[in-house]
């Protein structure tokens, strides 16, 4: 269960979701960003335009750089996280051109890596080429972020394959995600009716995953 933290939701100890926002095309769908807490500064993964009305708990709280998944969270603004809060922005460099016609980025990857020593940032090309997941370790979960490449909806693990998604890619970004070890997928998008998040472990992930790998193949798009 999610108990609250000034206007935040604590998701597990240091991990906190923001105010949901809900997609204008499709409202019973909400996106939200998360702050983690970390001994190295803590870190906004994700954005949406209701950021601002955190600004008191995201002010007292400390935010030292935020991520994007993808270039469509640029999408909706909140550039007053860097404006007020002096939060650099980061993102893949294949997003970098669509990101700069709205927010400044400070700095963009190409590569898998850590961060510091809990942070690992994956690029999971295919929903957008610059589409990248952040896999924290908190010292009690092991939380995967993966933006709407893979989201919650009714209970179920969904993709968003769109008119301008790579595909192939997209296949093999989920299964190098099938590979990874996490107990908590966190992301950027869920159906209104769902947690903000879901518990999971190897063998469910993998279970969940499959299935969404082979609706793919099929050619379907979620």
């Amino acid at each position: 269960m999610t108990t609250q933290a000034g206007s935040l939701e604590t998701i597990v100890p240091g991990l906190h979701a923001t105010s949901p926002e809900p997609l204008s095309f499709a409202p019973d769908t909400l996106i939200r960003a998360f702050l983690l807490e970390r001994e190295h500064g803590n870190v906004l993964i994700y954005s949406n335009s209701a950021l601002e009305g955190d600004a008191k708990a995201l002010s007292a709280t400390g935010v030292e750089r935020q991520y994007l998944n993808h270039w469509h969270e640029a999408m909706f603004d909140s550039s007053w996280i860097a404006e007020r809060l002096d939060a650099p922005l980061f993102c893949h460099e294949a997003d970098e051109a669509e990101v700069v016609t709205r927010r400044h980025v400070r700095g963009t990857f190409s590569i898998r890596h850590v961060l510091h020593d809990d942070l690992e940032v994956i690029p999971i090309p295919g929903h957008t080429p610059g589409a990248t997941a952040y896999l924290w370790d908190s010292g009690s979960h092991r939380a995967l972020f993966t933006g709407d490449s893979l989201y919650l909806k009714d209970g179920e693990w969904i993709a968003a394959v769109l008119d301008s998604s790579d595909l192939d890619a997209y296949v093999k970004s989920l299964e190098l995600i099938r590979e990874l070890e996490f107990d908590l997928l966190v992301p950027w998008a869920a159906g209104a009716g769902d947690l903000p998040y879901a518990l999971t472990d190897l063998r469910d992930a993998r279970r969940r995953l499959d299935r969404v790998i082979d609706r793919l193949r099929r050619g379907e798009r979620s």
